[in-house]
């Protein structure tokens, strides 16, 4: 890095102090963590402590270089097309406006000359003259998804997809051949290439591509929640299926079973991967495409969501050498991510970790990644066996679903390995119970487990449209009461001070939200530290009851007062949490 970037840097850190968004103490914590000022504004980032558009400005008072804000502003297509869709891609730009032959461009990188030579060379062939802004990436992507939107992109392929239709595909099948040709058939092929690409730039992560009576209907689920986003005719079901199977490398003529397989693409240098499930429903096939997008996997335990108390026993809990961790929690609340997160922190050269995964979800250099496949016999008992014989120093089962499975990792537990891995519970306080009935014996469990936790994902309070509210009398005395039990250090810890006057927020909806008042999530927890004293009820007394009240005494934060708490740092709406806890 130049000395002139590294000045800018601290100019831009200096300018955050001086407008107040971020306290001097603050900064000076999080230089005693950073190596430079890159980290810092990194984490000022994924801390979510400044707004990106604030970062934005701040960047472009340092450089001189007006700020423009383009969340919600319709660009002229004229315009728009000034600067081709592919070099507006490449290089992070857009154009936004023009009055007379003056171009105001949009930056995300002033400072990248190459696309500065690109902008000169189309204004000098035009004879324009080039105006430079500043924008931050989340708004060039809101401006760029101007050049098309889904439903005209997969309109236009579906102009030539007529001919594309069941019988095309029927044909091929009974002939035993051009099947390929037709699922390669450029109208097909575009509009799967649209669907996903739309759903990586939404942030999506699952697509549901479903027939509905006389109507193929695509789903995405953002942030948790399922939207409608495209309504496609009938006739182009099977096309689009077939041409997922193929990417997917499955059977093109089985429809009768279901089916599993996986794909990849690059997106804007990006490599995502999907995850393909088909279902065999009563009159065609649906699809259901989860997306894994590494660069967008947050695998750090602190900006997942853990804080405090729970953090500390999070970082104690992978220091040890031997014991077994368990996470718990319904599908979809994050468990992967998080042993994810578990083991990059383990992940290093003297040590060795072998996982077993159902499937593998994200792939992390320097760790040996295996997937079960029942169908010749490798399932989580047998390969747990085998992973054994393997001289592993961390062990990580995807999920412990049986006796034998449950009896061989409390076996590796307990003779000198650290065993990660998964259970369906409700909460952390049924884990234990969970596994006596999977007939291990109390002080078995007690001498392998050292942490459990419990996990659901709420949406984050979107930065820029959340305003304050006032809870009814009802909810009100509940929030109260649950604040009230909570150990004044634990709020002191997570509030800055004891006594906080309780102020709750909910999202209105905007341009940058998509109307949702929501972007991103962040999780909820309560984690349960085995020790001693839990040990002593469990080997006498392993009810649910009498857990949940040793753990109290231990200042245990439930699941549902982490919840309010990140409430009350505006991460999340009471709204949420009544949604995600409720039983």
């Amino acid at each position: 890095m130049s000395a002139e970037q590294n000045t800018n840097k601290k100019l831009i850190l200096e300018i955050l102090i001086q407008e107040g968004l971020i306290p001097p103490d603050k900064l000076e914590d999080l230089k005693k963590h950073a190596k430079n000022e890159d980290e810092i504004i990194n984490s000022i980032i994924n801390k979510g402590m400044v707004s990106e558009e604030d970062m934005a400005k701040a960047k472009g008072k340092v450089m001189d270089i007006p700020y423009v804000d383009l969340f919600g502003k319709t660009i002229s297509q004229s315009v728009l097309h000034i600067i081709p869709r592919e070099l507006a891609e490449n290089y992070h730009l857009v154009a936004f406006d023009k009055q007379a032959d003056i171009v105001s461009v949009a930056m995300v990188d002033p400072g990248d000359f190459k696309a500065i030579e690109a902008i000169e060379f189309i204004a000098r062939k035009n004879n324009l003259k080039i105006k430079y802004n500043l924008i931050s990436t989340s708004g060039f992507r809101f401006a760029h998804k101007q050049y098309a939107t889904l439903g005209a992109e997969v309109e236009e392929a579906l102009a030539g997809a007529e001919s594309v239709d069941t019988s095309a595909m029927d044909k091929a099948l009974e002939q035993d051949k051009g099947i390929e040709e037709v699922v390669k058939s450029a109208p097909v092929s575009k509009m799967v290439s649209v669907i996903l690409k739309h759903a990586v730039e939404g942030n999506a992560s699952d697509i549901h591509v479903e027939p509905v009576e006389n109507e193929t209907r695509v789903r995405y689920r953002v942030d948790g929640v399922l939207h409608t986003s495209l309504v496609l005719p009938k006739y182009v079901h099977s096309s689009i299926v077939a041409r997922i199977k193929v990417l997917s490398n499955l059977k093109l003529d089985e429809t009768r079973v279901p089916q599993d397989g996986r794909f990849r693409t690059e997106w804007e240098g990006r490599i995502i991967d999907y995850r393909v499930s088909t279902l065999p429903l009563f009159s065609n096939e649906k699809v259901v495409m989860r997306i894994l997008d590494r660069a967008a996997v947050v695998l750090d335990l602190e900006k997942l969501g853990f804080e405090g108390r729970d953090l500390e026993i999070m970082k104690k809990s992978v220091t040890k050498s031997v014991g077994m961790i368990l996470l718990t929690g319904p599908t979809g609340s994050g468990k992967s991510t998080t042993l994810s997160a578990l083991l990059t922190i383990l992940n290093s050269e003297a040590i060795n970790i072998v996982t077993l995964e159902d499937p593998v979800e994200y792939y992390i250099d320097g760790i040996n990644q295996s997937q079960i496949n029942p169908d010749v016999g490798l399932t989580f008992a047998a390969g747990l066996r085998s992973i054994l014989r393997q001289d592993p120093d961390v062990v990580m089962v995807g999920e412990i679903r049986d006796n034998e499975t449950a009896e061989l990792a409390v076996h590796a537990a307990l003779t000198g390995h650290l065993v990660l891995s998964t259970l369906h519970t409700n909460d952390s306080f049924g884990a234990i119970p969970r596994l006596i009935d999977m007939k291990i014996e109390p002080f078995l469990v007690t001498s392998s487990l050292t942490t459990i936790a419990a996990q659901r994902l709420v949406r984050r309070l979107c930065l820029y449209c959340q305003k304050k509210i006032e809870l009814p009398p009802d909810l009100k005395k509940e929030v109260d009461q649950i604040i009230a039990g909570l150990p004044p250090e634990v709020i002191k810890q997570r509030l800055g001070k004891a006594n906080v006057k309780l102020e709750f927020y909910e999202g209105q909806g905007c341009t940058k939200c998509e109307n949702t008042g929501y972007k991103g999530r962040v999780l909820i927890d309560e984690i349960l530290e085995i020790d001693e004293e839990l040990k002593k009820i469990v080997s006498t007394n392993p009810t649910i009851d009498a857990i949940r009240e040793t753990a109290n005494r231990q200042n245990m934060i439930s699941m549902k007062q982490d919840g309010i708490l990140k409430a009350l740092e505006k991460k999340t709406s009471i709204s949420e949490i009544i949604r995600v806890t409720q039983k």
